[in-house]
């Protein structure tokens, strides 16, 4: 009994140390917890990158680790470093269009000179209410400053603390290179220190490389076609600052209920109202066209059917995500969820019934 005594003692000891240990470490590595997530993420998306280097090319782990890091650099880097000067001017312009007001006064003077306003009144008539000019204007403003306000702190963010930008890219990196080469090693660590069965640490991992495929190479390769297409077309038809209208279609092309129908039925609605009817129902076609194929052929056959979640939950995951965590919230949100669901699955399979007979 007393030897018992002792090494229950010896091993709640050892559990307290390994906790505190584990916590500490856990606060230590806290303050680059975004960096090792979003470079796990990116090594998940260019590891066959990697892979092809090793096996077709006969290169050893550390330089096709290296060469794959410089060929993230090139896809990344630069191309963030390019659009961030120009998106930020661009939202700033906007921030100030929707704080002066001169959207609205813009829309308003076109509703009242197409006397569509009148026929709105006359139709919420029968709910008695009304919706005046000025409430309008306000409205659609405020809707402006909002909207130009995130995207431009998002990008001052990075254009004001540039040499932060670019040693938390290159720490990111240095997390990519080791965890090319170590990853398997890492995950196995992981999965032999995890108290539950190998089976569902392997499925909750494999959960979360799906869905960070399908945000990355799915939603991003998706989202970054409809803000080029839905750019260029903006651009050719005339509208302000197109590279900005690209960039907020981009966005909500991660958004399934709204997507970029958030600014392409408004804006064949403002053509209509200028009297260009051919322009407003090809920019209608062109929107139904773009949005179908990248979310009925592009996407399903680019991430197939390993990630299934509901519309909603996509929307509120992403949405919510946004809200806490600010752009990166878009890839933070649905794992999150992932997590859950993943969670919840291996409950109803291996340990409701357990739990079963201590509910009744």
């Amino acid at each position: 009994m007393e030897d018992m005594t002792s090494k229950d003692i010896i091993l709640w000891f050892f559990l307290f140390l390994f906790i505190a240990s584990a916590l500490l470490l856990g606060w230590l590595i806290w303050p680059f917890v975004s960096i090792i997530i979003l470079a796990s993420v990116v090594t998940g998306l260019f590891i066959p990158v990697y892979t092809f280097f090793i096996e077709k090319n006969k290169i050893k782990p550390p330089i096709a680790s290296l060469v794959t890091c410089l060929f993230i650099f090139i896809m990344l880097f630069i191309p963030i470093a390019f659009f961030v000067g120009i998106l930020s001017k661009e939202a700033y312009d906007l921030y100030n269009m929707g704080k002066n007001a001169a959207i609205g006064d813009q829309l308003k003077s076109l509703f009242e000179s197409s006397r569509i306003l009148e026929r709105i009144n006359l139709f919420l008539s029968n709910f008695n209410f009304q919706l005046t000019g000025e409430e309008l204007n306000n409205a659609i403003s405020e809707l402006g400053k909002i909207v130009g306000f995130f995207l431009y702190e998002q990008a001052r963010s990075i254009a004001s603390n540039m040499l932060k930008f670019l040693v938390n890219f290159f720490f990111m990196l240095l997390v990519i290179y080791f965890l090319l080469i170590d990853g398997k090693r890492l995950v196995d660590f992981i999965i032999n220190l995890s108290p539950l069965p190998k089976e569902q640490d392997e499925k909750l991992i494999r959960k979360f490389k799906d869905m960070a495929g399908a945000i990355l190479i799915g939603n991003g390769l998706g989202g970054l076609i409809q803000g080029v297409l839905g750019g260029a077309v903006f651009a050719l038809f005339g509208f302000q600052s197109p590279f900005l209208w690209g960039v907020i279609m981009a966005f909500l092309a991660f958004l399934p209920i709204v997507g970029i129908g958030a600014v392409f039925i408004p804006a064949a609605i403002y053509l209509v109202l200028k009297g260009r009817f051919a322009a407003g129902i090809f920019f209608i076609i062109f929107y139904f066209i773009l949005s179908g194929g990248i979310e009925y052929l592009f996407k399903p056959k680019l991430v197939g059917k390993r990630v299934q979640m509901h519309t909603l939950l996509v929307f509120l995951s992403i949405m919510g995500g946004l809200k806490l965590f600010g752009i990166l919230g878009i890839i933070y949100g649905p794992l999150v969820v992932t997590a859950f669901l993943t969670l919840t699955d291996i409950y109803h399979t291996s340990y409701r019934e357990r739990l079963a007979p201590a509910e009744k």
